[in-house]
């Protein structure tokens, strides 16, 4: 009896949705809207409202609607703070893509039975957290880490070389973090590449330097495009990293927010900062993409 009540309920279930297509989609998309809407949006709202308040004296919030929190912004400390973020950014994603592309290249011309096995080898080491393995860079890079150790054994160098505690340690972290970010995305727009195109062009007497600027790079940017994406927008708000391996002088713009949440307990101003670098990595990646598709 309750097997024909539930069969009846499903048939008219199934009547409703062919009466009304949109009630079909609407009921499969209902999920993702309903986490987007519940654990996104909302929230968004939530630290967007924030930006425009005030910080009370003893850190609670005060309902006064201003614009100040977005003005402190301009503040020359706060400014140098989002240069030293771009920088070191746009320096691991430059490292990420000088380093990535021909690991990409290589591993999408081995034979078709090797490349699995090589990506499951990209992918092993970034098994492990990412906490974990960046405490790791910590007892390799620091004065008595590993690297110093063996140079000094060595013979090669009489004292420590400033490896850590500063933008250089920041930068191997992040590359080390987001690098099969950046090979990933190659390795996939190099292997659908249609290599008769290259083989045409050494036909008419292009070396092998002019047919991958004039065949293989133009063809797989789109790839390189995505991979640098994917490494620049976490890279410009990490904290994770340069609190580890940066010294004081080594502040991004992900450490200035945590510490306005965290430390300070200015909600107001630490929301404000946030749309800000939100704000500034949609614009720059909605004209990266501009810019992409117009030489793609």
């Amino acid at each position: 009896m309750t097997d024909a009540t539930t069969i009846q309920g499903g048939n008219r279930i199934l009547a409703a949705i062919r009466r009304r297509p949109g009630l079909g989609i609407l009921a499969l998309i209902f999920p993702s809207l309903f986490w987007l809407i519940v654990f996104f949006l909302i929230p968004l709202i939530i630290v967007f409202v924030y930006s425009f308040l005030k910080r009370g004296p003893y850190g609670q919030i005060e309902w006064e609607f201003n614009l100040q929190n977005y003005a402190r912004f301009f503040d020359p400390l706060y400014l140098r703070v989002f240069a030293r973020s771009f920088k070191i950014a746009g320096i691991t994603t430059i490292v990420c893509f000088l380093l990535g592309y021909p690991m990409a290249y290589w591993m999408a011309t081995r034979p078709a039975r090797w490349r699995n096995t090589l990506l499951l080898l990209l992918m092993i080491p970034f098994w492990t957290n990412f906490l974990v393995r960046t405490y790791a860079w910590i007892l390799i890079l620091r004065d008595s880490g590993l690297v110093n150790n063996a140079l000094m054994s060595l013979g090669l160098i009489s004292q420590p070389l400033p490896l850590f505690g500063n933008d250089l340690a920041i930068v191997i972290g992040l590359v080390y973090g987001w690098f099969p970010d950046m090979v990933l995305p190659c390795y996939a727009a190099i292997e659908r590449l249609d290599f008769s195109l290259v083989e045409a062009a050494q036909d008419l007497y292009a070396n092998e330097l002019r047919a991958f600027a004039r065949i293989i790079f133009p063809l797989t940017l789109p790839g390189v495009v995505a991979g640098s994406i994917l490494v620049f927008i976490p890279s410009l708000g990490a904290y994770v990293t340069p609190d580890l391996l940066g010294g004081a002088k080594s502040v991004m713009i992900g450490n200035v927010i945590q510490s306005q949440f965290l430390s300070v307990r200015d909600y107001p101003f630490g929301s404000a900062f946030s749309f800000v670098l939100m704000a500034m990595m949609l614009i720059a990646t909605l004209l990266y993409f501009r810019v992409g598709g117009r030489t793609m």
